[in-house]
């Protein structure tokens, strides 16, 4: 029982990692003992948080658009060329869009499944072989797909290609959890509520307000982010998959 929640030594994959959440859950890893990689668009971006990563520990940056099938090969091919075992697969990268109904577009659309939806699919697919090499049946592999409350309940926003992208990740996270747990790699998925990133930065301003119509009075913090990711990842929930664990201060249990 005493290492239940222990990481050291293994290998991670986070996607999105240059900032918010994504970061977040890099630094928890990495501060942890988990040999870390992040992606994102934005080199400098990237290989700033890379740098400030790799003072607590061994983080490696990897410059992808993970919003093409051809970018996800490239960054898969990558990862599988240095890691022939990964444990870890943090599917976080993501976008959004808002636009009214009358005029939301197309693009805005595809821009959003593509990369939340579509690319979680083709990248979890291509790091297969290493994840299936990673796990054992003590201590299975782990993919963590971050969905969202707003793929649970109404969000009140006009980002209507993001609720219903949440709502498919959690569902594609329940199909694979069942699937691949047959093969020693476990599934689930976090739906984070309001934690600081630029997507809820013009909501950063009535934070206070917001805050305080949760029942725990404030907004999710990294070491919420960090905690429950390292949960998914540690032997305390190798009996877990399929699952899409709310974390969000209560506020879809009191909707």
């Amino acid at each position: 029982m005493k290492n239940l929640f222990d990481v050291t030594g293994k290998v991670a994959v986070v996607t999105g990692g240059s900032r918010g959440i994504g970061a977040m859950i890099a630094r928890g890893f990495v501060a942890n003992g988990v040999k870390t990689y992040i992606t994102a668009r934005r080199e400098d971006e990237l290989t700033a948080t890379a740098a400030e990563l790799s003072k607590e520990g061994e983080c490696i940056a990897i410059t992808a658009d993970l919003s093409t099938l051809e970018g996800v090969t490239r960054f898969a091919d990558e990862i599988r060329a240095r890691e022939p075992e990964l444990h870890i697969l943090v599917n976080n990268a993501g976008a959004s869009w808002g636009a009214s109904i009358d005029e939301f577009p197309e693009n805005g659309w595809d821009k959003v499944m593509d990369l939340n939806v579509k690319s979680i699919f083709f990248l979890t697919q291509q790091l297969l072989p290493a994840l299936r090499a990673g796990s054992s049946e003590e201590d299975p592999a782990r993919v963590i797909n971050i969905g969202s409350v707003n793929g649970i309940t109404n969000s009140h926003m006009q980002n209507y290609s993001y609720s219903a992208s949440k709502a498919a990740v959690h569902q594609l996270t329940r199909h694979l959890g069942a699937e691949l747990a047959r093969e020693q790699v476990n599934v689930n998925a976090i739906a984070p509520g309001f934690f600081p990133s630029k997507m809820t930065s013009h909501m950063m301003e009535h934070e206070a307000e917001t805050a305080a119509t949760f029942p725990i009075k404030r907004i999710g913090s990294p070491e919420d982010a960090a905690g429950t990711a390292l949960y998914l990842s540690s032997r305390a929930s190798a009996w877990m998959t399929g699952q899409v664990l709310v974390l969000d201060g209560g506020m879809v249990a009191d909707s």
